[in-house]
């Protein structure tokens, strides 16, 4: 189950259009910090390009960015195609290469907002589920056991850490199966661990 139908790159995307000449690039990648999404934006536009526009959303943090062009009119279109398709932790760098055309303001909104649309309509997604850290310790009797059924639960192990006694889990579940997850390890090693929520 998807936060709220929301869903990121399964992998970086990119595609290339004309428009009256100008040439525009739009490269896309999922990234789970505004570090990361501010790292893609160095990395991957060009210093010869006339404009090097992006957008990116994470979770509640979002920004844009017109690199020179009027302002709205291309880093504030690419986040609303981000938002419009149900992207998250997405970035989108719209790269133009001016062709001797100028394309008006709106000419510039479709452009950009257009190109970002295209490559993200095309490029593969993945839902986002939310997910629940969940802290337990349990003995080397279990371990082997508790290993096996965890995909079952769709149980991510984050980290494991080995002691004299056995390992200490930290997994990842999904929110809506938090519940089930604690019951079902629990019940697996006979209530010798119960996992406990973290943050």
């Amino acid at each position: 189950m998807s936060a709220d139908g929301l869903v990121m790159l399964a992998e970086p995307a990119r595609l290339e259009r004309d428009v009256r000449k100008s040439l525009f690039l739009a490269q896309a990648a999922p990234v789970t910090t505004p570090a990361e999404a501010l790292a893609f934006v160095r990395a991957v536009s060009d210093l010869d390009a006339t404009h090097n526009c992006w957008a990116y959303r994470i979770g509640q943090d979002y920004r844009s960015d017109d690199d020179g062009e009027p302002g709205g009119t291309a880093g504030r279109p690419i986040l609303q195609v981000i938002d419009g398709q149900g992207f998250d932790n997405t970035i989108v760098v719209v790269t133009r290469w001016f062709g001797g055309i100028k394309l008006g303001a709106g000419g510039l909104v479709r452009a950009y907002g257009g190109t970002a649309a295209e490559c993200l309509r095309l490029a593969p997604r993945v839902p986002i589920v939310r997910r629940t850290r969940l802290v337990f310790h349990c003995g080397f009797s279990d371990l082997a056991l508790l290993q096996a059924r965890l995909p079952s639960l769709d149980a991510v192990v984050e980290e494991e850490a080995f002691d004299a006694e056995g390992a200490r889990l930290v997994i990842a579940v999904p929110e809506g199966e938090m519940d089930t997850a604690i019951a079902r390890i629990a019940d697996l090693t006979r209530g010798q661990s119960v996992p406990r929520a973290v943050e």
